[in-house]
């Protein structure tokens, strides 16, 4: 198994292996990949007494969903207004509604089943770090509590109180978000799922797969799966066994280095009540402390694989322009990790064929968004609800082999946008100002 130096297996260790497929099997459904869309689905599915199995090509978060940020936000990229404009009466509000309540049900399954993975809920901050960002900030703050939901806005000194640092213009506080150890989260997931009875295979990479009759049938190098229904939960990490697939989202890579824990003083002027905070802008970071007084630094990364700290020097040179008083601290870990990053921002939901489906484009929010997808497709296939949102064609994005120059040349657009103040809005929905490099 490729191994991932983050601080998330250093503290977790190995945890269980999953065995690799060997042989012929049958199920009702078999789900490709064992991260939170995955795991989530075939939990829940279990539950409901539908026979799944899962094959993983490593082991159960291993992706992004085992190495990202830890961050559980809520919602999506645009507005909650731009949603319902974009999805229409019927599936607008339904998506409005589960997005930015999605971390309710990470947070419930970690409770329900037990899950020990440093979860903790403070809120997620989200940081104006320019004065053009405010008015749509304030747009959402508004939107937000004129829905009733537990929003906040944070004047200058109030994100100073909060973040230890007067960088920030503005923020806004959501008290639903949190943050977890997202390896242990998954893990945690997929032995849930095992519990519930879905069988879990790591080491099993899909060759090929195709429609044989009423059923699908897909190929492993030591075996295959005969089922009724095919689920691509791959993400960032989908590859050419689907390629048309692969080719419709973009594989961002975003990295993270971690502290040594930071001395109590310190640590009490950082993000004291556990929120998690993510900037505005473009080309920005994220961060929280952890349960230990770690803190974790994320943001975009150069498009290959990367260990160790001193690889992400812009990050670390970053958390001293914020906090200079920290220049004494360690950094012990470094990774980074690629997310699945869709044209329009929104995550993408296909079922081209009768019984194939799939579900990709999280944007950097997927530790909260995938958990509910999962749900979802669990209530979709037993035929207890409707898909989330409307299906759509998989579109390959047309130029994609050149996805690592797409993302560099973006990357330094995005600084000279940052460095002038700007609100980028090419090519992102109306409204909105996010990075597509935040952490979960």
């Amino acid at each position: 198994m490729n191994t991932v130096a983050s601080l998330y297996a250093a503290d977790g260790g190995g945890g269980l292996v999953y065995p690799p497929l060997d042989g012929s099997t049958h199920a009702d459904i078999v789900i490709v990949g064992a991260g939170l869309t995955g795991l989530s689905a075939a939990l829940h599915l279990a539950e409901k007494g539908v026979k799944v199995i899962v094959l993983e090509t490593e082991q159960p978060g291993w992706g992004a969903s085992g190495r990202n940020g830890g961050q559980v936000n809520p919602g999506l990229k645009p507005l909650p207004s731009q949603v319902e404009q974009d999805f229409g009466p019927v599936y607008g509000p339904a998506l409005v509604d589960a997005a930015w309540n999605a971390p309710n049900l990470v947070f419930d399954l970690i409770e329900r089943h037990g899950i020990a993975c440093a979860a903790l809920r403070g809120g997620t901050v989200r940081a104006a770090t320019a004065p053009a960002q405010l008015a749509p900030l304030r747009q959402l703050t508004e939107e937000c509590q004129k829905r009733g939901w537990p929003v906040q806005w944070l004047e200058p000194a109030d994100m100073l109180a909060r973040s230890g640092n007067a960088l920030y213009c503005g923020g806004m506080l959501d008290a639903r978000g949190g943050q977890l150890d997202p390896l242990a989260y998954t893990r945690g997931l997929a032995q849930a799922a095992a519990k519930a009875g879905a069988s879990l295979y790591g080491g099993t990479r899909v060759s090929s797969f195709a429609r044989q009759g009423d059923a699908w049938q897909v190929q492993t190098g030591q075996g295959s799966v005969r089922a009724d229904r095919l689920l691509f939960a791959t993400n960032g990490y989908t590859d050419k066994a689907w390629d048309a697939l692969r080719r419709s989202v973009v594989p961002v890579y975003s990295g993270i280095v971690a502290s040594t824990p930071l001395p109590e003083e310190r640590a009490a002027r950082i993000l004291a009540q556990h929120e998690v905070l993510y900037e505005l802008g473009q080309i920005t970071t994220y961060y929280r402390v952890d349960a230990q007084r770690r803190l974790l630094m994320g943001g975009r990364s150069y498009s290959h694989h990367l260990h160790g700290a001193s690889a992400f020097p812009y990050l670390v040179q970053r958390a001293l322009t914020l906090w200079p008083e920290l220049r004494d601290i360690s950094w012990t870990h470094g990774w980074n990790g690629q997310l699945g990053v869709t044209l329009d921002h929104y995550p993408h939901w296909h079922e081209p064929e009768p019984g194939l489906l799939a579900c990709v484009g999280y944007n950097g929010r997927g530790v909260a968004m995938a958990t509910v997808m999962g749900q979802y497709i669990a209530h979709y296939v037993t035929g207890q609800g409707t898909s989330l949102f409307p299906p759509t064609p998989v579109k390959p994005i047309a130029g994609h082999f050149g996805w690592k120059m797409g993302v560099a040349g973006r990357i330094l657009w995005g600084r000279l946008a940052d460095r002038l103040g700007c609100s980028f809005k090419t090519n992102v929905k109306k409204g909105s100002s996010h990075s597509p490099l935040n952490s979960g």
